[in-house]
């Protein structure tokens, strides 16, 4: 099969598409043929290398894709030949005291497909039956293979973290990204108040299109600072960051008295300075958020297959430019998500 991998980690000079070994799916698995995955910035971070991540070279990248069943492993009784599957990539042990308690994502042995073992960016892959969702068939490939790990992400960190109410409002960092637009959906859907920010006024308008009440251009405004105007100096209930270091000063800075700020990420960095003072005296919440559980991936997944929400695609390449896509993540260019498809699909 042909597949995009690299075999040291680096630039994107060290990304490359060509022949690999076909997967043979072992017990519980699924072999399945590939018709489209998206990048997501997690992607960019296993190419360049994740401390304490020891990754089997050659490796290939990928935590989302949808195709067809060509294959099954003994034991797998949940799909057979001919079925249209997603990856929804945590894995979990199904043993350990946070398993067993219905909390997959804080498993003790919890790692992703894509990042801690072999991605799915490929013509074919070998899944673990658990980690596949069924997808209609009217579902387009495209957004099949680019809403599970963002969707999923965002849908645990507002509603069942963060607890977002209707009556609350909310601020989307990075709304043009995937998870951030996909916060944006899942907040306009709850009816909560959104406020959105990104850096271009294209952007803002496609985060009007997904929902947000009020948008803010941070590239020529402090964030902030237009919070506490926006607000009457009340500040927002919930900030949803998965920016890092270089927004998490001013993201406690937005928060009203009680507030909260979910974060599932640091793309900037993850040792922010932080405002204990504020912290303490406002009585914030920080609150973290890492994928979802089984059951909240299947809730929100249902919403994406019926039209409610929709997964944004910018661009899409086939998988012998992989390493655009990747410059297109790296670079913040356009809107939503970038996918990339077998060139024997195109």
């Amino acid at each position: 099969m042909q597949a995009v991998q690299f075999s040291e980690h680096g630039d994107r000079d060290v990304i490359e598409y060509g022949d690999f070994p076909d997967p043979d799916p072992d017990r519980g698995e699924v072999l399945v043929e590939v018709k489209a995955g998206a990048l997501n910035h997690l992607d960019i971070w296993t190419r360049k290398g994740l401390p304490g991540v020891d990754l089997e070279m050659p490796h290939i990248p990928g935590s989302d894709a949808a195709g067809v069943v060509v294959g099954t492993g003994e034991g797998v009784t949940r799909f057979e030949e001919g079925d249209h599957v997603a990856v929804t990539a945590g894995v979990s042990c199904g043993d350990c005291e946070f398993c067993r308690h219905g909390e997959e994502s804080q498993c003790v042995r919890f790692s992703i497909i894509g990042e801690h073992q072999r991605g799915v960016h490929s013509e074919l892959a070998a899944v673990p039956e658990g980690n596949l969702v069924a997808v209609p068939d009217h579902v387009d490939w495209e957004v099949a293979g680019s809403a599970s790990l963002v969707f999923q992400t965002a849908w645990r960190m507002l509603l069942s973290q963060g607890e977002l109410g209707p009556s609350e409002s909310v601020l989307v960092l990075g709304a043009s990204g995937g998870v951030g637009h996909a916060a944006v959906q899942i907040a306009d859907y709850v009816g909560a108040e959104v406020y959105a920010t990104a850096s271009t006024e294209e952007k803002l308008s496609y985060a009007e299109d997904c929902g947000a009440d009020h948008v803010i251009n941070y590239e020529e405004d402090n964030f902030a600072g237009e919070i506490r105007d926006m607000t009457g100096r009340r500040g927002v209930d919930m900030v949803v960051d998965h920016i890092g270091a270089a927004t998490w000063h001013d993201s406690l800075k937005s928060l009203a008295k009680g507030g909260r700020v979910v974060t599932c990420g640091a793309t900037t960095g993850g040792r922010p300075e932080t405002d204990i003072n504020r912290i303490f005296w406002n009585q914030l919440k920080v609150i973290g958020s890492t994928m979802a559980t089984p059951g909240e991936v299947d809730d929100v997944l249902e919403l994406v297959w019926d039209g409610t929400f929709e997964p944004r695609v910018r661009e899409t390449l086939p998988m012998s430019e992989a390493a655009r896509a990747h410059e297109m993540i790296e670079n913040r260019e356009g809107f939503g998500k970038v996918v990339v498809r077998p060139d024997s699909e195109l």
